[in-house]
């Protein structure tokens, strides 16, 4: 036998390896298991039977590498056949319901005329039978006003003085005291019977007030119901989102947002929880930035200074998820017009740039604001941004007032690091920053003058004593001399 002809015939099946054979064997156990799981047979509900499938073949791409473009333009391609398919099943389906609708449309305008016909015949007969019943009571109201005529007339021919007062005798009739008693019973009988009147019986055109408001009390009502309904949906979903959006950030985001929405699901039994759910996962957290997510749902909420106030002590407690506790919080106090806080939230997060920019974009912040902004958040470089121009603008803090103020609140490493950073300009860098400080008093600079020698800054001592010698017209206070008015001073 030939070379040749051994190979012809005599071909070895594939070797495959250990780890594809393992792989093969672990993509059909989740093929049965998900099969199983989900209830598909061999037929299987469409939708459920290809995610099985394109999850594999998912799988599948990633493990062969080397054929990974041409298995994804191929996937590519079967899901935009199967996606036209769908489009067109849902179209059919519209169409068919239209065309059912079109069919059934000509049998109901025959019954909705026949209907006409008979209301319009009913119509006739009430209006008839109005007619009649507006007749008759025209004629007893007319009769009825006869009758009161003749009873008036009546009434007034057969009275006669002479004859005695009904119920009294001839003596208490004659008598002034009796007359006076008599008449109060008579007034006092006809209030009680007038109201008695008005209890039983109420004009017609009051009974039409009144069906009138209690048709608008009805229409309230139905409003209110519908509204009431409508909140406590927003409220259970409120509830949803607060207690998944807890845990999510308790379990360091390992999660995906929508599993622990699902799971509060089944361990809460919710109102109507399947629509509420299905509304709260109509954005999938797969398809976007769970950041972006995140922000979208504390947005869902309603601002106010109690919610920003958890959400920065949350992040001062959970230095891991400061930074978006702070990022939250100063959205938060932003939109509810808090801006000290908002301000706090931007040099909390190191953002000095920011903030500035935001001092200078709503300028109502006013020095005790900002002392009170530096020994809440004292950064070197916050502190030089407020005490130096910014864009052109004067400084917003005296650098003065900033170190005494520092001093004053037992914050004196803080201000320590500030000289430090002052006595490495030298005394041009001083002069500058006291000729540019406008609000900062002669003997405010010489208090810091004594701080700066008390704390061994002895050169920059001298240079701000020095400043102060070279200004015109000024000279040093002793305290002693008390007779000098400090407000007569000028730097420049």
């Amino acid at each position: 036998m030939s070379v040749q002809g051994i190979n012809k015939h005599a071909v070895l099946p594939p070797i495959i390896s250990r780890s594809d054979k393992e792989f093969l064997e672990r993509m059909q156990r989740y093929i049965i298991t998900e099969t199983q799981r989900v209830g598909c047979n061999e037929e299987g509900p469409a939708d459920e039977y290809y995610i099985i499938y394109r999850n594999v073949f998912d799988k599948v791409i990633e493990y062969v590498t080397a054929y990974k473009s041409i298995l994804t333009s191929i996937k590519k391609e079967y899901d935009a056949f199967i996606e036209t398919i769908k489009k067109d099943q849902r179209t059919a389906f519209s169409l068919h319901g239209r065309l059912k609708v079109l069919a059934g449309e000509p049998t109901a305008l025959i019954y909705h005329r026949k209907r006409i016909l008979q209301l319009q015949e009913k119509m006739k007969h009430i209006e008839n039978n109005s007619s009649k019943i507006q007749l008759q009571i025209d004629e007893i109201k007319q009769l009825r006003a006869e009758y009161d005529a003749k009873e008036v007339q009546s009434c007034t021919f057969c009275k006669d003085p002479s004859k005695p007062i009904p119920g009294m005798t001839l003596q208490e009739s004659v008598n002034l005291d009796a007359l006076t008693k008599y008449l109060k019973h008579l007034e006092d009988k006809y209030a009680e019977v007038e109201q008695l009147i008005s209890k039983k019986y109420v004009p017609a055109q009051r009974k039409a007030d009144l069906e009138e408001e209690m048709i608008v009390v009805l229409e309230r009502r139905d409003l209110a119901e519908n509204l009431n309904k409508e909140l406590q949906f927003r409220h259970q979903g409120l509830q949803i989102i607060s207690q998944a959006l807890t845990l999510w950030i308790k379990s360091d985001m390992s999660r995906s947002f929508q599993d622990i929405v699902e799971q509060i699901r089944k361990t809460k039994d919710f109102h109507d929880e399947q629509g509420i759910v299905e509304e709260i996962l109509e954005d999938d957290p797969g398809k976007a930035k769970e950041a972006e997510l995140l922000l979208y749902y504390v947005e869902r909420l309603t601002f106010s200074e109690e919610a920003g106030d958890v959400i920065f002590d949350y992040g001062e407690q959970d230095t891991y998820n400061k930074s978006k506790c702070l990022a939250l919080a100063q959205i938060i106090y932003s939109e509810c017009g808090l801006h000290k806080k908002a301000l706090l939230c931007l040099c909390k997060q190191g953002q000095i740039h920011g903030a500035m920019e935001y001092i200078q974009q709503f300028k109502d912040f006013t020095s005790d604001d900002l002392m009170q902004l530096i020994k809440l958040c004292p950064h070197i470089e916050l502190i030089q941004c407020l005490t130096k121009e910014w864009n052109g603008k004067p400084p917003s803090l005296s650098f003065g007032l900033a170190l005494l103020y520092l001093f004053s609140v037992d914050m004196k490493k803080v201000g320590i690091k500030l000289l430090q950073e002052i006595n490495k300009g030298g005394k041009d860098a001083i002069e500058h920053l006291m000729i540019n400080d406008p609000f900062c008093s002669l003997e405010k600079w010489q208090e810091v003058a004594n701080i700066c020698l008390q704390n061994g800054f002895d050169k920059l001592s001298n240079d701000i004593m020095s400043v102060l010698r070279s200004q015109a017209g000024v000279t040093e206070i002793s305290e002693e001399d008390d007779t000098v008015n400090l407000m007569q001073h000028v730097f420049w």
